[in-house]
């Protein structure tokens, strides 16, 4: 019988190794020809819960500086590399129930213009577990599969046309390049991954590698969203679950590299104030008001949650709604992103400066051995910015 999901969800030294289980339902071998915590938003305690009024609740505090992290001691860890690593596998699409941990999945072999990264941390996002489901098995690449698109880690080998990175940078990323189309087998919750140099970027100095985990996949689809409405300084924005992994990162962008003139965000009450120190000027409580109903209209809505639907009736004549998910109402559009690590080089200054910073959530981040409950806590689609996977060991 194969581990239960309790299993799966104590210790790393319980769990058991699909490779010792007989009969093994699937044989997982991937071959593929193919530096603490200096700026990371920490949402106080009295955040978490989704009715306290706003005058019990305690100034949130940003720490943020533009001085260099300590050097990273993950660089000096790596070793020989081993022929096989720990992963999270599943061989069949389900819930969390499917996810099975391995001890002896191969390491990928590597294509000439990708690099293998030690990872040291990952983090999920709502595409992982529906992916897991199936939901997009048409265009999905073979189970078994690693999960994990976000990665942080280290460079411990360069493929022969590397030209970018070296043995020992400290990059991070998304590591499929196209998220619904052939994403990779193998994953970012896993020991090692393979991932192509330009879909990487050099981790931001000051970022230790659960911020920069916690930032790729998100802070890519907020900038890509952005741009694809033409969104430009002295416009103003209405960003629907502004307390999201991405909802979070579209109020930073908007505010601090697009230039936004207002911006409004929503959230349930006890997040209210996590909006405002994000940037907001205006934090409207779902709970209270339909923000439908706003006399207000705006250039861009970013609907981050799936009400389409009602944002179309707050944007201006001409504007723009973005869909990330759900229904889309005219004339709103939905796009998928594309990994590109220039953007995150780009972006990279105001991670650097404090004037953007990651959002995590304040459970986490999850142990590797957690990773059930870290998936099962994302799909109650409560959780505050991102969430984490640290340490892979």
């Amino acid at each position: 019988m194969l581990a239960t999901t309790s299993t799966l969800s104590s210790t790393a030294s319980q769990l058991t190794p699909l490779s010792s289980l007989s009969p093994n339902p699937f044989s997982v071998k991937f071959s593929f020809a193919f530096r603490e915590n200096n700026n990371r938003i920490a949402v106080p305690t009295s955040l978490k819960s989704q009715r306290c009024h706003l005058s019990a609740l305690p100034a949130l505090r940003v720490s943020a500086s533009s001085q260099s992290a300590p050097t990273s001691v993950e660089a000096s860890k790596v070793s020989a590399l081993p022929s096989e690593m720990k992963a999270w596998v599943y061989g069949q699409y389900g819930g969390v129930d499917v996810l099975k941990f391995d001890t002896k999945v191969a390491v990928p072999e590597l294509l000439e213009d990708q690099v293998l990264v030690k990872v040291v941390a990952a983090a999920l996002n709502p595409v992982d577990f529906k992916r897991r489901q199936g939901k997009f098995q048409n265009t999905d690449s073979p189970l078994p599969t690693v999960p994990g698109y976000d990665v942080a880690g280290v460079v411990v080998k360069v493929g022969s046309k590397v030209k970018d990175f070296k043995e020992g940078d400290e990059v991070y990323g998304d590591i499929n390049e196209k998220a619904l189309e052939g994403p990779k087998q193998s994953g970012s919750l896993a020991e090692y991954t393979a991932v192509e140099e330009r879909l990487l970027a050099l981790k931001p100095k000051n970022l230790d590698f659960v911020q920069a985990a916690a930032l790729p996949l998100a802070i890519e689809t907020a900038y890509e969203g952005l741009e694809r409405t033409g969104f430009s300084a002295g416009k103003s924005l209405l960003v629907l679950n502004g307390a999201g992994g991405v909802g979070s990162l579209v109020i930073q962008l908007a505010k601090h590299v697009f230039g936004a003139s207002r911006v409004a965000a929503t959230s349930s009450t006890g997040k209210l104030e996590l909006l405002k120190s994000l940037g907001a000027d205006l934090a409207i409580d779902y709970t209270k008001e339909n923000f439908e109903e706003l006399p207000e209209k705006f250039d861009v809505v970013y609907d981050a949650i799936g009400q389409c639907d009602k944002a179309v009736k707050v944007v201006k004549e001409g504007g723009s709604v973005v869909a990330l998910t759900g229904a889309v109402t005219p004339p709103g559009f939905r796009f998928v992103v594309t990994s590109n690590g220039a953007v995150l080089k780009k972006l990279n200054p105001y991670l650097e400066s404090g004037k953007v910073k990651a959002v995590i959530d304040p459970k986490g981040p999850f142990p590797f051995s957690k990773l059930v409950e870290a998936f099962s806590y994302l799909e109650t689609n409560r959780a505050t910015g991102k969430v984490v996977i640290h340490p892979i060991q």
